[in-house]
């Protein structure tokens, strides 16, 4: 049985267009049980479910694939059938599924399962190992800071919190790139340049990366995808001048970011809606007080709803943003600055300079602060 199937999300970081399909197969033994086996996995833009039906423990799957893709051998151990299993409960085995054969064997169950001689898996293997790494330090780290938190030191507390965080993020990414280096020819590291980026990678980084990798990686459609988008990007990365917008101001009156020109100006996104950014926004009133005085600004961009617009006034208020200029179309994700700075989440924010050029992006905490106190001094 093979259909189409939308329950497990699979997805590419970029989008995949038509390619030449290839033959896969994958010869499986988990244990001696009898029971039915599905494989759910990506081909191309569609996510397919395909099943059949372990004796004594061995089945096997063909098929075809466009790229190597994430997929799952799930077991129905119960007979509960695919529409009723708990994909987050059953037992299930993920892995990479690549051309040739692939030979997947446990001792007994789906969870204890192992790819035999894959390269793609061995990558895939350190990649969560990565993965897993940073977020068992990242939870240590709240977690302690969570016994120790008292309201005497919570600012202090959660200061040190993001600070070590920080170091921890830096050393995920520093463990990604090293193996996107390290692995050339691998579709993996395609893979992975799109966690290195994140939601608005960087093209100076991210582009230099692309370029290391194999020919017949770079030749992909994923990856012809990928390096269109960074292109797109340029514009506004680090060293790009700021592209000029005008948006309506709380009063309605039209204002252009080309009016600042000669100022430092903080370019900040954010929403009255959006509670990490109304957690950020005490770190840039603090930065907009102590640099105000010094040619230095602050333009906030409101990614708020249609007829949201008291929402929005009223975060301004409580928050105390009315230091500075406060845009908005009330357009929500469609605000036409957001798109022209190809904003995908918030709080995001740029810092430019009395030219017109971008010197920085995503400072948050002390990171602004620091950021000022580099260019405008202490």
């Amino acid at each position: 049985m093979k259909k189409i199937f939308s329950f497990l999300v699979c997805l590419l970081p970029f989008a995949v267009l038509a390619q030449m399909p290839q033959q896969f197969n994958i010869a499986g033994k988990f244990g001696s049980m009898n029971s039915e086996v599905y494989l759910y996995y990506q081909a191309g833009s569609n996510k397919v479910l395909d099943s059949t039906k372990s004796v004594n423990g061995a089945f096997e799957f063909k098929g075809e694939i466009i790229y190597p893709s994430v997929a799952a051998l799930i077991v129905d151990h119960k007979g509960l059938g695919a529409q009723m299993l708990d994909f987050n409960t059953a037992d299930k085995f993920i892995f990479y599924l690549d051309k040739g054969t692939i030979n997947v064997q446990s001792p007994d169950s789906a969870f204890n399962a192992k790819v035999i001689g894959s390269p793609i898996n061995n990558q895939y293997v350190k990649l969560v190992a990565i993965n897993d790494a940073a977020s068992s330090r990242i939870n240590k780290i709240t977690t302690d800071a969570l016994k120790s938190a008292t309201d005497e030191k919570s600012a202090a507390a959660t200061s040190e919190m993001q600070t070590k965080i920080k170091a921890v993020q830096a050393d995920y990414h520093a463990a990604l790139t090293k193996f996107v280096k390290e692995n050339p020819d691998s579709y993996l590291s395609l893979i992975t340049l799109g966690s290195i980026g994140g939601p608005t990678p960087d093209p100076n980084e991210i582009l230099p990366l692309l370029d290391g990798l194999s020919k017949n990686v770079q030749e992909t459609e994923t990856a012809r995808t990928m390096r269109n988008a960074l292109e797109s990007l340029k514009s506004t990365s680090i060293g790009a001048v700021a592209p000029d917008f005008e948006q309506t101001d709380t009063l309605g009156n039209p204002v252009r970011l080309s009016s600042f020109r000669g100022k430092y100006v903080l370019l900040d996104f954010w929403a009255s809606w959006c509670g990490p950014c109304r957690q950020e926004n005490p770190n840039v009133v603090k930065a907009f007080n102590r640099f105000k005085d010094r040619n230095f600004t602050i333009i906030g961009i409101s990614l708020d709803r249609p007829g949201s617009g008291f929402a929005w006034l009223n975060a301004i208020k409580a928050d105390h943003l009315g230091g500075w200029t406060q845009l908005s179309d009330l357009k929500f994700w469609n605000n036409a600055v957001a798109q022209l700075y190809f904003v995908q989440g918030i709080p995001k924010n740029f810092l430019i300079d009395p030219q017109g050029k971008i010197i920085a992006q995503d400072l948050r905490g002390d990171d602004l602060e620091n950021k000022l106190e580099e260019v405008l001094g202490k």
